[in-house]
């Protein structure tokens, strides 16, 4: 028994801070795990970014619904879904992911929660549980299932090196150097033959 586990943003829709940063036009909130491996780090920064500009939740979620999937991730998505169990890891939030996942067909999801104050404010972030797509990995390994996953960011690498097949798609050059033994693909044809051919293998 197999299930794929797969990042979201950055394999399968774009960064949706990077669409905020080029919306207000805060160059601070373009940095992403891509570039930061501290996630709390990360998102204090981002929080603390927020506050400053006086943009609330509401301001968020009315460019997420303007971002669309990346070209040929739907397609990518259901050829997957007709071999495999899928289901999505991701380090983004409920109040983020909905309209991603109506474009993308309702796949499983599971990722962290934002804390909002009463005037719509970002006031905090609440982890699922820490370093959650590693042991998601661990979790399906309890149930006896092998697991390929798939992501291009730091926090990708824990839950690619814990699955028994993983693989970095479009990733950083400085993240590609840095793990030299994990596969690197750059298209969906690409990471869809490579998934294949764990699956045949195993």
């Amino acid at each position: 028994m197999f299930v794929v586990c797969l990042d979201l943003e950055g394999v399968l829709v774009p960064e949706i801070w990077i669409g905020v940063s080029k919306k207000t036009g805060i160059d601070e909130l373009k940095l992403t795990t891509r570039d930061i491996s501290d996630y709390d780090l990360l998102m204090k920064r981002r929080i603390g970014i927020l506050d400053q500009h006086n943009l609330k939740l509401k301001d968020i979620q009315d460019v997420i619904a303007t971002i669309k999937p990346l070209d040929g991730a739907e397609k990518f998505l259901n050829d997957l879904r007709e071999i495999t169990q899928v289901v999505i890891l991701s380090d983004t939030f409920t109040q983020f992911a909905s309209p991603l996942m109506k474009q993308l067909g309702w796949p499983a999801i599971f990722c962290n929660e934002l804390i909002i104050d009463k005037t719509n404010r970002i006031a905090d972030y609440k982890l699922r549980q820490k370093d959650g797509k590693k042991h998601a990995v661990m979790g399906f390994h309890s149930m006896g299932f092998k697991v390929i996953a798939a992501g291009d960011s730091y926090n990708d690498l824990s839950m690619i090196r814990e699955a028994d097949g993983g693989v970095l798609f479009c990733p950083p050059e400085k993240i590609i150097g840095e793990n030299p033994d994990i596969p690197v693909t750059f298209t969906y044809d690409e990471l869809l033959s490579n998934i294949k051919m764990f699956l045949e293998k195993n």
